[in-house]
């Protein structure tokens, strides 16, 4: 197996589904295990299937497919709006999808008929995020109505939003509040509980922590708080030191060390990206280059050394440049660095041809 590798720790993936999926159901919270931050890998779906979660979701719709055609039976959630041109698919394949789109919504009941299916739709509220969703009130109940009252094959399921992705709005138990407000009204005009009401994703975490999500809402989709268990420790200041932080850990190997100055030298301009980046100039040290890049990653800062001595410098599309004046450990060409990371990053290298997959079972 060639570096750069990524190596997944399957039973740490099902500890920490396991683990958060019993804080959701203590507060009467069904969690769709998010799976496309880690590429839909069939792998880590089964760690969801093991640990009881309420379906397997994905925003792509092949990744999906590929959880179909697999050994797994939990039920299966779209998170992205559906193209008309993957309809057929949808139907085919998937049982839950979000919906903002009325026109789409009857194309899907066209393709239900066709092939003699049902497809459950959960109808997107835009709370402030301006992504998804509908955005005002009366909208979305007149298109609830429609599918309750006139679709014999597109079944209503319930209601939802998404906070944080786009427009890095908080969810508050006042935002989703509103949500569960708006359900209740479209169940009081179509006389039955909606089966779901979907308080967001991984951002809402914080709220169940500290028991304020609103009582109505009773289904989240969760990828990177159980994946990595990260980005809520570091920047929404929520204790998850019962989860496992190094699921996931990047292997890359040196394919150079030198002592350099720390600035560029000669004329700035723009580097391969178009960016202009910011250097500040501590004078030589020795660095270390790293066969990773931008085309594996992402954002190089969205790696997390574990030789906490390391610094990473920065990152072209196929290179890695790391500090290693400080450390005390000695590095050779040849020698392998570990990485933990963001979601970013988890993203972006669980995706790339050239970063080799390896799982693992951990004792624990």
């Amino acid at each position: 197996m060639s570096y750069p590798i990524l190596e997944i720790d399957l039973k740490k993936i099902y500890q920490n589904a396991f683990t958060l999926n019993s804080k959701c159901l203590g507060q009467n919270i069904s969690v769709s295990g998010v799976i496309k931050g880690a590429n839909g890998l069939i792998e880590i779906a089964k760690e969801f299937e093991k640990a009881n979660l309420a379906h397997i979701a994905s925003s792509r719709i092949r990744e999906l497919i590929e959880v179909y055609n697999s050994d797994i039976t939990l039920p299966t959630m779209l998170v992205r709006i559906p193209m008309k041109s993957e309809i057929e698919n949808l139907v085919k394949y998937v049982d839950i999808s979000l919906n903002s789109e009325l026109e789409t919504i009857i194309e899907i009941e066209k393709e239900c008929k066709k092939q003699g299916k049902t497809h459950k739709v959960i109808l997107m509220f835009d709370l402030g995020d301006l992504r998804e969703g509908y955005f005002l009130e009366e909208n979305i109940i007149k298109t609830a109505l429609y599918i309750e009252n006139n679709l014999e094959f597109v079944k209503l399921h319930g209601i939802g939003s998404n906070l944080s992705c786009y427009g890095s709005v908080v969810p508050t138990k006042t935002n989703l509040t509103t949500l569960c407000n708006i359900a209740t009204k479209i169940e009081n005009k179509i006389n039955r509980n909606l089966d779901i009401i979907s308080g967001g994703a991984t951002t809402s975490v914080p709220l169940l922590f500290k028991n304020k999500i609103p009582k109505k809402i009773n289904n989240l989709r969760i990828g990177e708080a159980i994946l990595l268990a990260v980005d809520l420790e570091e920047f929404w200041n929520v204790d998850m030191s019962d989860m496992y932080k190094d699921a996931f850990i990047l292997k890359a190997e040196i394919i150079e060390i030198k002592t350099k100055p720390s600035h560029p030298i000669g004329k700035l301009f723009i580097d391969a990206f178009g960016n202009k980046p910011i250097y500040t100039d501590i004078g030589k040290r020795k660095r270390a280059l790293l066969a990773l890049g931008k085309k594996d990653i992402g954002d190089h800062d969205k790696l997390i050394p574990i030789d906490k001595n390391i610094k990473v410098v920065g990152s072209s599309s196929d290179h890695l440049i790391i500090d290693i004046e400080d450390t005390t450990e000695f590095y050779n060409i040849g020698d392998i660095i570990k990485f933990k990371m963001y979601y970013q990053a988890m993203l972006f290298s669980s995706a790339s041809p050239d970063v080799s997959i390896k799982f693992k079972y951990n004792t624990l």
